[in-house]
């Protein structure tokens, strides 16, 4: 998928605020600063059409951009966080789950994954709940460039080991928005996917 044009649109503080029409949505979602701004600005070739923080939680909006006049992909609100005030994490509860439970354009869901670190406790969390909507995902292990390049793989195979009851694809992704490493791969297999 060769990315021509890309747009910020709007952002939607909840699901009536969202676009209206029948253009398909790639939905990135993932733990607080698991690096999602950072893997979509890599996608969509631009320094910061997602704004990147240092401050986990910091997104608490349904981010949209514009692909192409075609697709959107969508930037939603980390979860896990635990020093957000109660009040703000009810906020991206509710967000989060009303998208997923409500949002008939979406099509693919990607879930971001730190390779550092084992299975997380809000990871399994929100994969049950994506489970008990019948919700398909994909993981996009995220911070390749972190770990040594041998080390990668063994990495990615226990993870996917440890949710087997949840996640039984052969497929997913190792990224870098350091070194770009994915880019091609996760471009191509949305092409495939909108297709």
């Amino acid at each position: 998928m060769e990315i021509k044009k890309a747009i910020f649109e709007k952002s939607s503080p909840n699901i009536e605020n969202c676009p209206k029409g029948n253009l398909f949505e790639i939905a990135f979602i993932g733990r607080s600063n698991v690096g999602k701004s950072s893997i979509l600005n890599m996608l969509l070739n631009k320094k910061s059409i997602a704004k990147v923080s240092k401050t986990p939680g910091k997104t608490k909006l349904i981010n949209y951009f514009l692909i192409n006049d075609s697709i959107y992909f969508v930037d939603l609100p980390g979860y896990g966080y635990a020093k957000l005030s109660k009040q703000n994490k009810f906020v991206i509860s509710k967000i989060t789950k009303s998208y997923f439970t409500d949002r008939e354009q979406l099509k693919q869901i990607f879930l971001l994954i730190d390779v550092r670190h084992e299975i997380q406790k809000s990871d399994y969390s929100f994969m049950v709940f994506l489970k008990s909507l019948n919700k398909d995902f994909i993981i996009i292990f995220t911070k390749t460039d972190k770990i040594k390049d041998f080390l990668i793989e063994d990495l990615c195979k226990n993870y996917l080991q440890s949710i087997k009851n949840l996640y039984s694809k052969n497929i997913y992704f190792k990224s870098s928005s350091k070194s770009k490493n994915g880019k091609e791969e996760i471009l191509n297999y949305i092409e495939k996917t909108i297709n």
